[in-house]
């Protein structure tokens, strides 16, 4: 079991501690609904430096990220990010990533921290272009500072406008007395925020410089349970439950980051699968009657005929109410259609909504 560098200090503030992707990470400190209320509504923070990060560097950077995303990197800018997919050759997805344009010919790869191997074994056999490919994992922590107060919060900390750092943007810049972290605005809670890069040994220096400014504001720390919370209110998916190796990104409803304007991995069965209509789709769902969907549980119409499977679920803290996302079958998938979740024998009403959940 691997520890970040700041295990010590969530052990010390009494976090609960459970494995999470071969990680000792903090699940929860206060509670769920607490920490979930202090992201929408103030500021808090996440240690999620279990995430993995690969550099890949040289003239051939941007042509092997072009071979193994499913996104366009090419439209990428430096001090811009992407969202993207490694497609494997099967249909399915080996991860879901962000790809940072760091310098020209120089690329930052952020991935899951489960999939981290998996991840730089796929890219390293399809790098026969001499890319020079590092993996800086475990030397590098990652900070997520997220909610409505965080860019004010935070601002004394860093000569960077925090303000100005658009959505899917990021600085090289100073922050808490650190030089050249980045600073990127990519965040997956939906409630605003930045995240910080640093190396492991700055990381305790930024966290107690974090906690100083952000006392102003009631700043918490906040563990992965309420990060589930908040991604799923935005119907974001998460690797291992709602996309995974079998499941297809235009299935997911990522056909925004499938772009066949260039060839990559499995591109020509993606192009065919998304002009023949896929069969099933990841939708959203909230529950009718109080009840709480959970990964696996499967979806039913109202004759009882399975139709599909949750792949997330839960009690939505902001709205109070079970939420959940699933895969039905295409004719089951128009908004506004009732569906049913079966839980424990029962089949519970719900209905497919739009995503996202929560609304600002």
């Amino acid at each position: 079991m691997k520890n970040t560098a700041l295990t010590h200090i969530h052990e010390g503030l009494g976090a609960k501690m459970l494995p999470f992707a071969g990680y000792n990470m903090p699940i929860t400190y206060e509670g769920v609904n607490a920490e979930h209320e202090t992201v929408r509504n103030g500021v808090g923070v996440f240690d999620v430096s279990h995430m993995g990060e690969f550099l890949l560097t040289g003239p051939n950077a941007l042509a092997l990220i072009q071979k193994v995303t499913s996104n366009d990197a090419s439209t990428l800018t430096i001090g811009r990010a992407q969202y993207s997919c490694l497609p494997n050759n099967e249909g399915g997805i080996v991860d879901d990533l962000i790809v940072y344009k760091m310098k020209e010919e120089q690329y930052l790869l952020v991935v899951n921290a489960s999939n981290i191997e998996k991840d730089w074994n796929w890219i390293s056999s399809h790098n026969d272009l001499g890319v020079e490919m590092k993996n800086l994992s475990d030397d590098y922590s990652l900070l997520a500072i997220q909610g409505p107060k965080a860019v004010e919060a935070m601002q004394t900390l860093t000569s960077v406008d925090l303000s100005a750092i658009a959505y899917y943007h990021f600085e090289v810049g100073d922050f808490a007395g650190i030089e050249h972290v980045i600073i990127s605005a990519t965040g997956y809670t939906g409630s605003g925020g930045f995240e910080i890069y640093c190396k492991n040994e700055e990381v305790e220096q930024v966290w107690k410089k974090v906690f100083e400014a952000g006392a102003a504001f009631d700043i918490k720390p906040i563990g992965l349970a309420a990060r589930d919370t908040l991604r799923l209110e935005m119907g974001f998916c998460l690797y291992g439950n709602d996309i995974n190796d079998t499941t297809s990104p235009l299935e997911a409803g990522l056909g925004w980051i499938t772009k066949f304007t260039k060839e990559f991995t499995n591109s020509e069965a993606l192009k065919k699968q998304k002009e023949a209509g896929v069969t099933r789709k990841l939708v959203g769902f909230e529950m009718q009657e109080r009840a709480v969907p959970r990964h696996d549980y499967e979806i039913v119409d109202a004759s009882g005929i399975v139709i599909g499977v949750v792949t997330s679920g839960t009690m939505s803290p902001t709205l109070g109410k079970g939420i959940g996302l699933g895969y039905v079958t295409v004719s089951n998938s128009a908004i506004d259609s009732d569906i049913f979740i079966r839980i424990r024998k029962n089949d519970v009403p719900a209905k497919v909504v739009k995503l996202p959940f929560y609304k600002k």
